[in-house]
């Protein structure tokens, strides 16, 4: 399972960066080859939601089946494992969302700059015509 885990915070990471570099100003060389991987890449990122809602339903089912650690019962031992898989699960969960908002935000990041590309092209034309 930790193997699910790398992988989705290294498509994180990516689209983190890819975003970083897409909105730093000044960057126009590097931005116009990046918006071509970036859009080249955003369908293969799509992968990442239903990823997420597999390992969102993972967490779920961990959560619903995990041995509850309430009573006296509990050595420290078993309270400190049953702590620990608490912050896993919240952790990985913010993993989750954090690699869908990268996503979402990556895909609208290079909307935008696709159309501002656009329009400063087209704008070049009106001028260029008078």
């Amino acid at each position: 399972m930790a193997l699910e885990w790398v992988v989705l915070g290294y498509a994180a990471g990516a689209e983190a960066i890819m975003l970083l570099v897409l909105t730093i100003p000044g960057l126009d060389a590097l931005r116009n080859g990046l918006i071509t991987v970036t859009r080249s890449l955003l369908k293969p990122f799509l992968s990442i939601v239903p990823f997420c809602l597999y390992l969102l339903m993972d967490i779920y089912w961990k959560y619903e089946t995990r041995p509850s650690c309430e009573s006296q019962s509990c050595s420290p031992s078993e309270h400190l494992r049953h702590e620990k898989s608490i912050m896993k699960s919240q952790r990985n969960a913010l993993l989750i969302a954090s690699a869908l908002v990268f996503y979402w935000l990556l895909y609208s990041v290079t909307g935008l700059v696709v159309k501002v590309d656009q329009l400063n092209k087209r704008l070049e034309r009106l001028k260029a015509q008078n």
